[in-house]
């Protein structure tokens, strides 16, 4: 594979994949019977997303800095056409019959539209503020486009080429997917870690899905059960129940996910990692696969030939199946332990779908820092533990803490902002059932109402009182910058020994997590002769 790759497409049977490298600048094919590269495409500089034209016979491969589209011949595999689009062109999508291609250019607010059959640009869509992801409807009559600096979606009608709605969703949205009906759209946003889902019928946001760290490229199942979303920060696919709006499964991949793709048949799919310059291959036959060893996890199973089931077993375990078609099957799990093999007994046979994996009841034993701003910050807190690994959600009472990474006795996350200052609990939820038992304090500013006595020998060694708000959480005092011994002694009070220093008033600092309030302090000489 290339360097960092990071757009992926299939041909429309799934024969092959085609990968855009957005260091190396080459475009790689995987064969997907073998999962092997079988060839590699030269291109221009930053080539970071593909499409394939809807009867399979190009490959339309953006290349960011190179301002065109490479159009690539899937029979010879060689470039025939760079069509020019302009600066930092970045995803492109096709209307039904392939007659269009509509592309996004991220750092201006046009959307190209290029006619397919002379390969050049016939018009240009002014969207919002950085374009970035582009889906067109089933039916070929809309594009939406997720626009990265406006916080918005534009729906363009592709009849007039008009924008003929804006639809606000969270900060920094950057991809999108659409289901093959048409119904929704699934957005991905950076600024929130969140997924959007848009109605588009009614065009309004009906739910928002809270994610982990740096959500980029998202894929429907082709049954349309679940939205996969490469969660490029903890190295994790989150996976959506579309009925639920809930993430049930975080899927650990490789370095750095950011594209994904599924198999036409819902069997597996196929995932870039951009740091690890692998493409990683995920089976999507048992999801999730993990769950309490007590039971009770609903799991979809996906296959061929499933009409009929007499049973499910989880290992030795029969499962309840609560529904079942030919291409899938929904079921309870019984209780267990360990790694099973998950089989389906029909009127032709058994077989074996995939395996789940039975998880310890998580624990937690530790927190750090255990108290920050309640309006939120960027530091990472570090929760400890035990069984953490697959972890779905943090919550800081009733707030989504977002996770940056994720081990078995580890997890870093993010605090969102809190209604008001207070104590919470901290929740953390993994396949193995939810785990609490500590807590976090949201901070208000804090205040410095008096340093008491506020005069004392230049030489140091005053005992002093510092007295206001929100001092509970003190990280250091100084003295005109010169670090001072002290001990909280309430939310309201601080000590602290004056060290040496110079003639005249100086500040005394409070440092905490939520801010440096201060006060003064005289240094007065000693008499002499």
């Amino acid at each position: 594979m290339g360097d960092a790759p990071q757009g992926i497409a299939l041909t429309p049977g799934g024969a092959r994949a085609y990968v855009a490298n957005g260091i190396s600048n080459t475009v790689s094919v995987i064969d997907t019977v073998t999962d092997t590269v079988t060839a590699t495409i030269p291109t221009g500089a930053t080539p970071t997303a593909v499409a394939i034209t809807p009867d399979g016979t190009r490959a339309y491969v953006t290349i960011y800095n190179g301002g065109v589209i490479s159009v690539i011949d899937t029979a010879t595999n060689a470039i025939v056409v760079d069509i020019p689009v302009g600066s930092e062109v970045t995803t492109v999508a096709f209307t039904p019959d392939g007659a269009r291609a509509y592309a996004t250019r991220q750092t201006t607010d046009a959307v190209s539209v290029i006619d397919t059959a002379t390969n050049t640009v016939i018009g240009t869509v002014t969207v919002g503020n950085g374009p970035t992801g582009v889906v067109i409807t089933p039916d070929g009559t809309r594009a939406y486009v997720a626009c990265l600096f406006s916080d918005a979606v534009s729906v363009i009608d592709t009849a007039t080429d008009t924008v003929t709605a804006t639809i606000p969703v969270g900060i920094a949205p950057v991809l999108v997917a659409i289901t093959a009906d048409g119904a929704r759209v699934y957005v991905s946003e950076v600024g929130t870690s969140t997924v959007s889902v848009i109605d588009t019928g009614t065009n309004t946001v009906i739910a928002s899905i809270g994610v982990s760290a740096q959500p980029r490229f998202l894929a429907v199942s082709p049954d349309g059960s679940h939205v996969y979303v490469a969660n490029s920060g903890p190295d994790t696919v989150a996976v959506i129940d579309t009925v639920t709006n809930t993430v049930v499964e975080n899927i650990g991949v490789g370095d750095g996910p950011l594209g994904i793709a599924f198999f036409p048949d819902g069997t597996h799919a196929y995932e870039t990692n951009w740091l690890a310059g692998t493409v990683g291959v995920m089976a999507t036959t048992v999801i999730p696969n993990e769950g309490s060893t007590a039971g009770g996890t609903p799991v979809t199973l996906t296959g061929h030939h499933l009409a009929n089931a007499t049973a499910v077993h989880f290992g030795t375990a029969q499962a309840v199946i609560a529904t079942n078609t030919a291409t899938s099957l929904t079921v309870t799990t019984p209780a267990g332990s360990g790694a099973v093999p998950v089989t389906v007994t029909t009127p032709g046979g058994t077989g074996t779908l995939g395996y789940f994996y039975y998880t310890q009841f998580p624990a937690l034993t530790g927190i750090s820092p255990a108290a920050g701003p309640v309006e939120g910050s960027d530091q990472e807190i570090v929760i400890t533990g035990r069984n953490l690994a697959g972890a779905i959600n943090v919550y800081f009472g009733s707030t989504r803490a977002v996770i940056q990474t994720i081990s078995d006795t580890q997890i870093t996350v993010r605090a969102a902002g809190a209604p008001a200052p207070g104590g919470v609990a901290v929740t953390v939820v993994t396949p193995g059932g939810s785990a609490d038992g500590l807590s976090y304090a949201y901070l208000g500013p804090p205040t410095v109402t008096g340093v008491s006595p506020s005069t004392g020998p230049t030489t140091g060694g005053t005992e002093v009182t510092i007295t206001g708000t929100g001092l509970s959480y003190t990280d250091q005092v100084t003295f005109n910058g010169t670090p001072a011994t002290f001990a909280v002694k309430s939310d309201t009070t601080v000590t602290a020994t004056s060290p040496p220093g110079p003639e005249g008033t100086v500040t005394v600092t409070v440092t905490g997590p939520t801010g440096t309030p201060s006060g003064s302090f005289t240094y007065v000489s000693e008499p002499d002769i």
